[in-house]
This record gives structure tokens, sequence and C-alpha cells, in this order.
């Protein structure tokens, strides 16, 4: 199968929409996008309920459920998103998630006689605020960069970087839901025990060496029954998008206490999502093949498919940039740390779905993947702040005369990702960010 195969109509890119925000070259959210998010209007009581993305407005998808302009599976999926979380549907699964999708094109497209009735229904995205898009209720964190765990081994274990079971085996472990929060929302420092290698005994205090990650969000959809596997052939039909995704990290206190069980409390102090999911369906014309170095172990067969090596990669720009409280105050632009890209994860979505499930474990509707900080193979494209200064050992000058190891208090992370190329239509995730505040 080729990506060719997932294109339909909504992927067009000769479409464009009667918003005409929606057709300017660099807006994230074009037509071909409609992603999904939770918002209210800001500072209101109103509820929050399901949005969806077209240019620089919001689809308020409560008044455009109202409205009863669609029918079948959109109408009943768009009834679905007026709740408060999309969890329900989300549950809903694929034929669902397709209809509500062209239904919401066809409305949009310039030309649609659905014009006025939709028009009465968007919200500036400046007037908005987001809550978390569903109830996550697991969460899981990958590790799929082969360029981050290599890089991050040698700091750690100079003399065993990479572990034997790292090539064999999507490497993961189960972390926090309850820390993740929406773009935002700011956080303290965290706090914990640390040893410094010279020390005799730890200490306890504040964290010195709190760090970014750069990774993606994967958003499970229809989940499964308990003792049953999702095989990797049908693996996708249980994700309903991505995400971008900083997940946090005070290296000092990991360092201590990640062995022999991994990382504790140095994660679940926070992570943070973008409000935006963009959907696997919006991400068609970005599918690309998917290889393995033929001197590495090859999959074994639960984790292998033809359609895997086919399209198996998402080809998304993925970026991140530092904008310090100095930055802040004399209005100087975030400056860029890094950009890699999710193609060159050494593990697929759909290879993260199947192992996750092979031992009968049962997903469910809402449940998200991090993928693991995703760098690249040059050291440019490392994904984390522990990468970029060989673990505090090169600080890193800033455009501003300022020097980073680590992050600072008032350090605003930003992180931003698109899809581009001939032939496609730009489609982008927006943004993620949140600033540090001080310990308590």
């Amino acid at each position: 199968m080729s990506n060719t195969n997932l294109l339909n109509e909504t992927h067009n890119p000769a479409l464009v929409s009667w918003l005409v925000t929606a057709n300017q070259t660099d807006t994230d959210f074009p037509i071909q996008n409609l992603p999904f998010a939770v918002f209210k209007r800001a500072n209101s009581e109103e509820a929050f309920r399901g949005g969806v993305a077209i240019g620089d407005q919001v689809i308020d998808l409560a008044a455009l459920a109202n409205a009863n302009i669609f029918d079948g599976l959109a109408q009943a999926g768009i009834k679905a998103c007026t709740a408060p979380q999309l969890n329900d549907y989300m549950a809903m699964g694929k034929a669902t998630w397709t209809a509500l999708r062209l239904a919401l094109s066809n409305a949009l497209k310039a030309g649609s006689s659905l014009q006025d009735k939709v028009a009465t229904c968007l919200i500036a995205q400046a007037d908005v605020e987001y809550a978390l898009p569903c109830n996550i209720g697991d969460y899981t964190d990958f590790y799929t960069s082969i360029h981050h765990a290599t890089s991050v081994g040698l700091k750690f274990r100079p003399d065993n970087p990479l572990l034997p079971n790292y090539k064999w085996v999507p490497i993961g472990y189960h972390g926090r839901s309850s820390s993740i929060d929406v773009s935002g929302r700011d956080f303290k420092r965290p706090s914990g025990q640390t040893k410094a290698p010279t020390a005799t005994e730890p200490s306890f205090g504040p964290c010195k060496r709190l760090d970014y990650e750069l990774e993606v969000g994967i958003f499970i959809g229809k989940g499964n029954d308990l003792g049953d596997a999702i095989s990797i052939d049908n693996a996708e039909d249980h994700v309903f998008g991505l995400c971008l995704f900083n997940d946090w990290s005070a290296r000092d206190i990991q360092g201590w206490e990640y062995q022999p069980l991994g990382p504790f409390l140095s994660k679940n102090f926070a992570s943070t999502v973008s409000p935006w999911i963009v959907t696997t369906e919006a991400l068609a014309p970005y599918r690309s093949a998917w290889t393995r170095v033929e001197s590495d172990p090859q999959p074994m067969p639960y984790l292998e498919s033809e359609n895997n090596r086919a399209i198996g990669s998402f080809d998304i720009q993925l970026q991140a940039l530092l904008e310090t409280q100095n930055m802040r105050e004399k209005s100087e632009p975030a400056v860029e740390m890094s950009q890699s890209n999710f193609k060159d994860s050494y593990w697929t979505v759909a290879q993260m779905v199947a192992h996750h499930t092979v031992n009968g474990c049962n997903l469910r509707a809402g449940d998200m993947f991090g993928s693991g900080t995703q760098s690249g193979p040059n050291p440019e494209e490392a994904g984390s702040m522990l990468e970029l200064s060989n673990a505090g050992a090169d600080p890193i000058t800033l455009p501003n005369g300022e020097k980073r190891t680590f992050l600072e208090d008032g350090d605003n992370v930003i992180m931003k990702g698109w899809c581009k190329k001939e032939g496609a239509v730009r489609i982008g995730f927006g943004a993620v960010s949140a600033t540090i505040l001080p310990a308590s």
C-alpha cells in the first residue's frame, strides 16, 4: 500500500475554503487539516466543548451540532464532540471520524451552501482558552529515537550506551497521566533527591538540571478488550491522531533514581501537550517509508508488515525554541534550539500499538503514548538540552549573550510541528509552550 491509497477528496491540494485565513500559505490550519481540541471562550463561564481549527478560527462543534446540518455518522460524531472531553468521539472509530471530516470539509469549502450556517459557529482562536482534549486514562512513554537513546546512553552509561534489547523491542515505561496538562499551563520547578558523583550521600532540593524533551504525543481512539492483541495491520485503526508533547525531565533527579526501575519523580511533575490533535487521516499525504538498517535485527513477525514498511513513518518536522525571561522583557523573539523529524524514529506508531497490546493489554479511548525524545542523526538535531549542552559540559550561548546548560526559572520552551512537501498543502500542529516557575 502507498499513501495514495489513504488519500480522499479532503486531501485535495486544490481545495480552498470560503474562510480566507484558511487559504494562507503559512497557516497551520488549512481546510486539509481540521484538527480537534477542547475549548471555551477565554475567561468565560462557558462549558468546555469540542472544536476544530480552520484558519485563525475555531469551529464551535456544540453550536454546529445544534444547527443539525449533518446526518448519519457525521451528526452522531459531532454530537459526541459537544462533551467537555473527546473520549466518546474518539471511541467511535474510523468510520465516524472519516464521515465527520468529510462533512466538515464539504461545509467549509469555497462555494458551500452551508457557509452562512457554519460562519455563525466560528470563534477567533485569539479569544479562546483550551483544556486537555480528552481524559488521558493511561500514559505510556516510549523511547523510539535511536539517536537520542545512544546519545543519552553515552552520558549515563559510557561503556554500554545502547542496551541490547533496544533494537528488538519498542522500549517504554508507564508514566503518570495526572500531571499532563495543556499548553500554556506553567509549572513549578520540581524538588527531589540528587547525588553528585563526588558526594558520599544524596541531598534534597530543587532540581538543578531541568530539561525539555521534544516529543510527539499519540492519542488512542477505539480501544481493545483485555486479552485481545491489536495486530500491526490493524494498529492505526486504533490511533485517533498526533500532537506535540514536551515531557519535561529533571536530569539530576533522573540520574540518581532511574536504576533499576526507570523514571519516577524525574518525569511525573509535569508534561505538556499541544491543544490540537491532528488526525491520522489528515496526515495521510505525509506518510513515508520506514526502513531498518540491514545489519540491525529485523522486527519480529508481530512487529512487521508490508504496510508498515511502505508508509509506517510520519514526515513531521519538529522544532524547539527557547524564550528566556530576559528576552521576554525586552520583547525579543524566541530562538530555535533545534529541529528534528519524526520520520527518523527507530520504531513506528503501528509498532508501538502492536507491542503495547501483544500481551493482551487493553488500550482505551484517550490513552496517550509519548514517542520519546525525537533527536535526529546530527548533533544539532538533538531534542533535549542534555544532548545540546553535552550534559552541561558545553554551555549554549544564545544570540543575546545569555548562556544555558539546562533550563532556568522564567524560561519558556515553545515547540512547533508541521508537515510540508511538494504536491501537498502544508499542515501544522500549532504550538505547545509552558514557562518554568520557581520551586515551592
